[in-house]
Formats: structure tokens, C-alpha cells, sequence
């Protein structure tokens, strides 16, 4: 099995693990044409591509899903909460403010009033008491869509910059009419186990802001290689799942100083901070000295953060973490970088 991480990082994320006959995209953040150069600069072809799964709809995971999915017609695996929050994410939708709502209630009684006094008027006030019409109260969605009308929207859940299609003409026209199109679409569960040729995968639920979050085991022949990212904290389910791997993409986002002392908002802070924000040098650490069986020939730290982070940092934290696992063939620590593939990991 091969492991290549071509992106890691809050600019975009997105790994290709391979077999002997199955190639899997792990996420998508990155531009369809930045996807191919990353995959030619690793020689990995991304025509030989058999699928692309997803681990949540963030923006740094499938900004290139829709384009690169329609070019090489390959099927996207989600979950069917992830696949509903894409959806809305890349579907125009009408809103209104809160003002606005109330104007067009307003014009709607007017003109229903108006339609009722013609309808007396005409059949002769026969009945001179016709009710007024009821103003029935909005739907839900206006509501909710009137209130995010007024505010800023994630900037996790922003729609990708369109970028030009190069695939057959059939196949534009659905995405013009639809830009949540894929040619083939697939639904797995978090704790379920799947095979896309000859590689098994066992999903299992993240701590995360997002809609049903989830990490990934991938085997092949005895080989069994991980990714976890975007992780608030390391919740027991995620802990069984990272025994017995062979190599693990984990993530160890933020020093908690530099987060702390460093540019982002209160508000941004919090949320990285939290159970379903990210993981820390700290927190990774203290998984790999306590909780982790040393079984890894390789351990790639992900995710690492360009505004509240060192990639020295986070290399210190975890070698001091893994003293005490060290072999002369294992437990090798490398870093994921957002702007640079990694070298591909064989196995």
C-alpha cells in the first residue's frame, strides 16, 4: 500500500492511498488543476483514480470535489448528513432579510384584501361580511434563511471559486442545471465497513463542527494505514480505531500559546479550542505517550496550522511524546506541509 499526502492544512487537504489495483482521493481541497499537478509532481495519475471519499463538507476538503469528480466521472463517497450539508453549501438559494419578509407580507395582505373586496363587489355584497383572508406565517426555512441573511456566513462553508469544466458535454449541462451534480454518488455509514476494490475501509465518527464528521482506516493485504484530522479531541471510538495501523496521518493543529496570544478572534479561538474544534500539539502528544500501541512505521502530524503553529513545535511535542516507542524501523515522524506534497509512503 501507498500513503501520499499532497495537501494538509486549513488552505486545503486531500491524500491519495493506494493499493495494487485501487487508487482512493481522501477529500478534495484543492483545486481540480492543483490536484493534478500535486498528483504528477508524486507520480500518481489521476486518470488511474477509482474513487474520492469524503470525510466532512468544510470547504478545505471538497473545494475541488464537484469539477474533479465531473472530469475523471468517478464515484464520491460521503455520508448522507455530509452529502446534505454539501448540497446546501453549493446550491444558490434565495434569501431575504428580516425587513424584507415583512414588506412582502405586508404587498401580500394588501393585494389579498383588495381581491376580497372585488369578489364582494361583484356578486353584489351579497354577503356583506366576507372575511379577510388569514396571512399565514412563514415557512421555517424563511425564517432561518432571513436570519442568516444577516450575518456572515462560516468561513468553512463559503462555495468554491467556479473554476472552468473539461469534461464531456452531457456532463456540463447537468452541473449547469444542477452544481451539486456528480456522476456517481455513494453513501457509507461511520462505523460500517466498505470495499472500493480491493481495499476495505472502516469509517468512524470525529469530534468536529461539522455535519457527521469522520476519519478513515484503509486495508489492503494486511496493511492498514489512518487518517485523522480535524478532530476537537480523541474520543475512545477514535482511539480503537487507531490501533494496530501501520502508517497514520494525525493531526496536531495548534500551539495553545501561539493560538491564544495569536491573530485570530475571540470567537475563532473558542471554536478551535473546543471538543469539535482541533487538536493541539499538547493534546497529540499526550495521546501518542498514553494511549498509542507503537505500531506505526510511520506517523505524519497534519493539519498543522500557518497562523498558530511551528512545524518544529509540533515535531518536538510528539518525539518527546514517542521516547518511549522508538525503533529502529518505526515510529518515523514526518510532516505534512499545505504547500508542498509529502514523499509517498510504501509499505
Amino acid at each position: 500500500m501507498r500513503m501520499t499526502v499532497l495537501a494538509s492544512g486549513s488552505k486545503g487537504n486531500s491524500t491519495v492511498i493506494s493499493s495494487a489495483r485501487t487508487r482512493i482521493l481522501v477529500d478534495a481541497g484543492l483545486s481540480c488543476r492543483e490536484l493534478h499537478r500535486r498528483m504528477a509532481l508524486t507520480g500518481e495519475d489521476p486518470s488511474k483514480l477509482d474513487a474520492i471519499v469524503i470525510t466532512h463538507e468544510h470547504i478545505d476538503h471538497v473545494g475541488g470535489l464537484p469539477v474533479l469528480a465531473r472530469k475523471l466521472g468517478i464515484p464520491v463517497y460521503f455520508t448522507e448528513g455530509t452529502h446534505r450539508a454539501w448540497v446546501r453549501m453549493v446550491t444558490p438559494r434565495t434569501t431575504m432579510s428580516y425587513g424584507q419578509w415583512l414588506d412582502h407580507m405586508q404587498a401580500l395582505k394588501i393585494a389579498r384584501a383588495e381581491t376580497s373586496a372585488a369578489a364582494a363587489a361583484a356578486a353584489n355584497a351579497l354577503d356583506p361580511e366576507v372575511p379577510e383572508p388569514a396571512i399565514e406565517p412563514p415557512p421555517i426555512q424563511a425564517v432561518i434563511d432571513a436570519e442568516l441573511a444577516t450575518k456572515p456566513p462560516h468561513s468553512h462553508r463559503l462555495p468554491p471559486e467556479p473554476e472552468p469544466e473539461e469534461c464531456a458535454p452531457e456532463i456540463a449541462e447537468k452541473a449547469q442545471r444542477d452544481p451539486a451534480y456528480l456522476p456517481s454518488l455513494q453513501f457509507f455509514k461511520p462505523g460500517t465497513s466498505f470495499t472500493i476494490g480491493d481495499i476495505e475501509i472502516c469509517p468512524f465518527t470525529t469530534p468536529h463542527d461539522a455535519a457527521d464528521p469522520c476519519g478513515f482506516v484503509f486495508e489492503s493485504e494486511g496493511i492498514r494505514m489512518a487518517v485523522a484530522t480535524d478532530l476537537g479531541y480523541i474520543p475512545p471510538n477514535v482511539k480503537a480505531a487507531l490501533k494496530r495501523v501501520d502508517v497514520m496521518l494525525l493531526e496536531s493543529n495548534h500551539d495553545l500559546e501561539m493560538l491564544r496570544d495569536g491573530p485570530y478572534p475571540w470567537s475563532v479561538k473558542q471554536r478551535v479550542l473546543s471538543r469539535v474544534g482541533h487538536l493541539s500539539n499538547e493534546t497529540t502528544a499526550q495521546f501518542l505517550e498514553q494511549e498509542y500501541d507503537g505500531h506505526c512505521t510511520s506517523i505524519i502530524l497534519g493539519h498543522i496550522s500557518e497562523s498558530n503553529n511551528i512545524p518544529e513545535l509540533a515535531r518536538l511535542a510528539a518525539e518527546r511524546a514517542l521516547i518511549n516507542h522508538g525503533t529502529l524501523l518505526g515510529n518515523r515522524l514526518l510532516l505534512a506541509h499545505q504547500s508542498t506534497p509529502l514523499d509517498s509512503i510504501n509499505l
